[in-house]
């Protein structure tokens, strides 16, 4: 059975997209990018390495430089057309105008085959194509806000069980990294053994790429952070592991086959925690409480973070709420959107806005301090139309 016959196909709601269209008085929407660019491959419906051209008009129309894609294009995509250079006349233009200029008249015409005198382009858009296209006489005007991606942020059910089954794979991970600090012993100088080797950050971090790799997951990066490296939330750890001391683990998978993310951190100490990491940690599950208690739709990002910092602050930690310079206590946002980007609408942070039925977010509060190091727990939910559901399914324990 190939990739794509497991797969359901996602069939995005662009009613929001026609509305921007009319509103901005622009008769279509252009993109310029491959399909690492979500966006591009969120509205074209295919996955391809190299840049190509999607056109949307009310219809999705793909255009290739080569004939390489054309083939699948037709097939896998979303698209109602399917076109190439070549369809373009585009040799004849290359000797009439040279190389360069020749794919400005090439892609004029596509553009003329659908009517189109005018496009909207992404914030990040190639500065090259859009000043070639005013060149022919296309007026093209940049969307600041980013549609597609605030389209993007709400999810159909289609694509929350992406995220549900990325969110398996990653919970066999967190298992398998788990385990491997179970199984540890406690040498004399404090690190943490596996069968008489020193367990390294590099040795769970392996564990957790192959348990992904075995669910259909990649990943870039991962953090196994102990003690003063868990102190900095983006510090994605090394070395060895030690006893007593605060473990972070989080990882953010991406299925290979849908291409959606999930997202989900634990910290565990093996041994004895300090007084202070256990009243962290206990702190840190009440504030995930009080997020999950603020989470509804009508309730605005803000909101929700709001809710960790009142919890934080009450108990006398350092919040970026409360003093914007702090480097210790808790220094991040409350969560963020996840899809086919690990880190994407909406906002669970100051400036967040009202959150939807569909919108999928982590719930990640946390404390830091190099003296003491960091406790972050994190799940992922996806708000309903009454609540919330959560797509996390990992226990939360603390010692190992």
């Amino acid at each position: 059975m190939g990739m794509g016959a497991r797969l359901t196909r996602m069939e995005p709601d662009l009613t929001a997209l026609d509305a921007y269209l009319d509103d901005a008085g622009v008769d279509g929407y252009l993109l310029d990018a491959d399909s690492e660019v979500s966006d591009q491959y969120y509205l074209s419906g295919f996955d391809a390495p190299d840049p190509f051209i999607t056109l949307y008009d009310g219809d999705t129309h793909l255009l290739f430089p080569r004939s390489l894609e054309f083939g699948r294009a037709k097939r896998e995509s979303r698209a109602e057309t399917v076109e190439r250079y070549v369809d373009f006349d585009h040799q004849s233009k290359v000797e009439e105008y040279g190389p360069d200029e020749a794919v400005s008249h090439v892609l004029a015409d596509f553009l003329a085959a659908y009517d189109v005198d005018s496009v909207a382009v992404p914030p990040r858009f190639p500065l090259r194509t859009a000043d070639s296209l005013r060149e022919r006489g296309v007026d093209v005007s940049a969307d600041t806000d980013g549609i597609v991606t605030e389209i993007r942020a709400t999810k159909t059910e289609t694509e929350v069980d992406y995220v549900r089954t990325a969110q398996r794979a990653n919970e066999a991970a967190m298992e398998a990294a788990e385990s491997l600090l179970e199984a540890s012993d406690i040498a004399e100088d404090e690190t943490l053994e596996v069968d008489g080797e020193t367990l390294t950050s590099e040795r769970v971090k392996e564990e957790i790429e192959v348990t992904l790799l075995r669910h259909g997951c990649s990943l870039d990066e991962t953090i196994v952070a102990c003690g003063a490296d868990a102190a900095d939330p983006h510090d994605s750890g090394s070395g060895p592991l030690v006893a007593h001391e605060p473990v972070i683990i989080d990882i953010f998978p991406k299925d290979k086959a849908t291409k959606y993310h999930a997202d989900m951190t634990r910290t565990f100490v093996k041994g004895e925690p300090s007084e202070t990491v256990r009243e962290w940690y206990d702190l840190t599950e009440r504030a995930m409480e009080a997020a999950f208690d603020a989470l509804e739709p009508g309730a605005t990002g803000a909101d929700v973070h709001d809710a960790v910092c009142d919890v934080y602050e009450d108990a006398g930690e350092p919040t970026l709420r409360d003093d914007d310079r702090t480097e210790t206590g808790f220094i991040h946002s409350t969560g963020h959107g996840v899809g086919l980007d690990v880190h994407e609408l909406p906002r669970l942070a100051p400036n967040g806005g009202e959150l939807e039925p569909g919108h999928i977010v982590t719930i990640e509060p946390g404390l830091y301090d190099s003296a003491v190091g960091g406790v972050r727990i994190e799940d992922i939910a996806v708000v309903t139309a009454d609540g919330y559901e959560n797509l996390t399914e990992y226990e939360i324990q603390f010692v190992v």
